[in-house]
C-alpha cells in the first residue's frame, strides 16, 4: 500500500494549515486595502502591501467547476477512483477560489450549487478542507 500524500506547509501556506487542524477556514486578507487572497503569497496583487493577516471565513461557496477523476494518478488514490474535484469560489470575495473534494463523493453536483467547508482529520497531523452541499441552498448574499 502506497504512503499517503501529504502537503508540504511552507512559510506562507503553514497559518492555513495550522487553521484547517482546528477546522476553521482562513484566507489571507490585506491589512492595508482589505482584499481577501487564496492561494497565499507575500504581496498583494491589488495594492503591493506585505501586510496580511489570516482571517476566518464563513465557510461557505459556490461550485464554479469541477471534473470527475476516472484514472489512477497515484497509487495513493487508488481506492478513491472516480472522485470529483470542485473549483469553489468564496463568499467572500469573487476572485477567492479554492478547489477540493466533495463529500459525499456522491453527492450531485450541479453549477452555481452551494458549498460549505468541512474538516476531514486524516491523522494526529493532518487536516483536509473539504466541501459538503450547504444546506440553504441560496445565492450568496454579496
Amino acid at each position: 500500500m502506497s504512503e499517503p500524500l501529504r502537503p508540504m506547509p511552507d512559510p506562507e501556506s503553514a497559518p492555513f494549515w495550522a487553521a484547517t487542524r482546528r477546522h476553521v477556514l482562513t484566507v489571507q486578507r490585506c491589512d492595508d486595502c482589505g482584499t481577501w487572497r487564496f492561494p497565499p503569497r507575500p504581496v498583494c496583487p491589488r495594492c503591493g502591501s506585505v501586510a496580511a493577516t489570516w482571517t476566518p471565513t464563513t465557510g461557505l461557496g459556490t461550485l464554479i467547476s469541477w471534473t470527475v477523476i476516472h484514472h489512477v494518478t497515484h497509487p495513493a488514490f487508488a481506492a478513491q477512483v472516480p472522485y470529483p474535484v470542485l473549483l469553489v469560489q468564496l463568499d467572500e470575495q469573487d476572485d477567492v477560489v479554492m478547489y477540493g473534494n466533495l463529500r459525499p463523493a456522491d453527492a450531485q453536483l450541479r453549477p452555481e450549487m452551494r458549498l460549505r467547508a468541512s474538516f476531514e482529520d486524516v491523522d494526529d497531523e493532518l487536516t483536509l478542507v473539504q466541501w459538503t452541499p450547504a444546506a440553504d441552498d441560496g445565492p450568496p448574499d454579496r
